[in-house]
């Protein structure tokens, strides 16, 4: 399963994963992008639907940074740090219960970089690293931000893991026809989702289902709508549950099979979808 961006709207992802969940069908691979990473690595690391779904209501967006000064950016994302000491049951990939990979750009080349190894905490970081937002990253010398500008929505990763079936949960509101950019943040999110609109070919090939939760009309901070967010997961995996089951050759009543997902930013949904 591949998570990708949207901040506070990845929450749509919990209730992906919670429909999953009650339907029997297990993830056996999880990659994220961005909040994809958190909440990818919180399930990888043994929590449930349901437990995710009650530290989505808990947090706000004091919990992942803090004002400074810089150039480079308006907040430090350090306070993430003591947000996963809290949540998070595992503390390395070595510990977690699901195999993950987590996806950051290196900030002065632009190279896609894959984290499978080694503490969780940092590479969270840096793949939430949202340029002009959050601060660069740095890990063993190197600068990174943002992985949505390397994997959208994370299905390559998972296809080099092994993953014979990819799904690409995708949150497309960042693209806002219907009024301009309101602040700096918004300016950003549009050239994000105008970018990936042109790459979300080079995604779409490693999907076999791509999850589209409705998030329009939803803010990049809008923690306090976390009810209808999950809702809007929910029902965007229960539309698919057909169509997977086919792909899976599953009966209608769910049987027990793996199952590889994946999350990401906004794109065209495929024509599987």
């Amino acid at each position: 399963m591949a998570l990708g961006g949207g901040f506070a709207r990845g929450i749509a992802h919990v209730g992906v994963l919670k429909v999953l969940e009650e339907e029997n069908i297990p993830v056996d691979y999880v990659a994220g992008t961005s909040v994809g990473a958190i909440i990818g690595a919180a399930y990888c690391s043994g929590m449930t639907a349901a437990e995710l779904e009650e530290a989505a209501f808990a947090v706000r967006f004091r919990d992942f940074g803090r004002l400074t000064l810089s150039r480079y950016g308006f907040y430090n994302s350090d306070r993430m740090v003591r947000l996963f000491a809290r949540v998070l049951k595992c503390h390395t990939f070595e510990e977690l219960k699901i195999p993950l990979a987590i996806a950051a750009t290196e900030f002065r080349t632009g190279e896609a970089v894959v984290f499978t190894k080694g503490p969780l905490a940092d590479p969270i970081r840096a793949s939430c690293a949202y340029p002009g937002m959050f601060l660069p990253v740095e890990i063993e010398g190197r600068s990174y931000i943002d992985g949505m500008l390397a994997y959208g929505v994370p299905t390559t990763p998972l296809r080099k893991m092994g993953a014979d079936c990819v799904i690409g949960s995708y949150l497309s509101s960042h693209l806002s026809a219907v009024r301009p950019p309101r602040h700096i943040f918004e300016v950003i999110g549009q050239c994000f989702s105008i970018a990936q609109l042109k790459l979300s070919e080079s995604w779409l090939k490693d999907a076999d289902l791509v999850i589209e939760p409705d998030v329009c009309g939803f803010s990049y901070d809008c923690f306090e709508r976390t009810p209808e967010l999950i809702a809007a997961g929910e029902a965007a995996m229960r539309a698919m549950l057909p169509a997977l089951r086919v792909r899976l050759n599953l009966p209608a009543a769910t049987g027990k099979l793996g199952l590889t997902t994946m999350v990401g930013p906004p794109v065209q949904p495929s024509p599987a979808a």
